[in-house]
């Protein structure tokens, strides 16, 4: 049980200054060398496993465009050797993405994503479901407001 709660800590943690901060250099601190991405439909690195500099740049080129993103953390599961985490996210679109320049809008979209732990406590990878359609459609009302 208290192993649970340091790896709900540490997630938290890691979403918090990775994830929401930016601060990349952070990660070094809670992943595993090897992160593999075992599901996430519409993440360009999906079925992918990265190195921490892969990681690092996946965070970045991720951040881009939502430089203001923050996760709120809804709940937190732990069963073996994931955590589960429910989670609501909002950003400022300030970036351009394909096909969609900066709006300067709010988006918002939630998922729920399950994060494995090795032996040490380091994050190896996730397997995430987000509704990044609704992301998709707020960018098209955004971009056709912005006309």
């Amino acid at each position: 049980m208290m192993h649970d709660m340091s790896r709900k800590r540490r997630l938290a943690d890691f979403i918090r200054l990775i994830w929401d901060q930016g601060d990349l250099e952070a990660a070094d601190a809670f992943l595993s060398p090897a992160y593999t991405i075992h599901h996430d439909p519409g993440d360009p690195w999906d079925g992918r496993t990265l190195d921490l500099p892969a990681y690092k740049e996946r965070v970045r080129i991720s951040r881009s465009a939502f430089p203001d993103q923050m996760f709120d953390i809804q709940a937190m599961y732990a069963d073996g050797d994931g955590v589960a985490m429910t989670w609501l996210w909002a950003a400022t679109h300030l970036g351009d993405l394909p096909g969609y320049p900066a709006t300067g809008k709010p988006v918002r979209m939630s998922g729920a994503t399950v994060y494995g732990f090795d032996a040490a406590d380091r994050i190896t990878g996730h397997w995430q479901i987000a509704d990044r359609l609704s992301i998709y459609q707020q960018l098209q009302v955004n971009s056709l407001q912005n006309q």
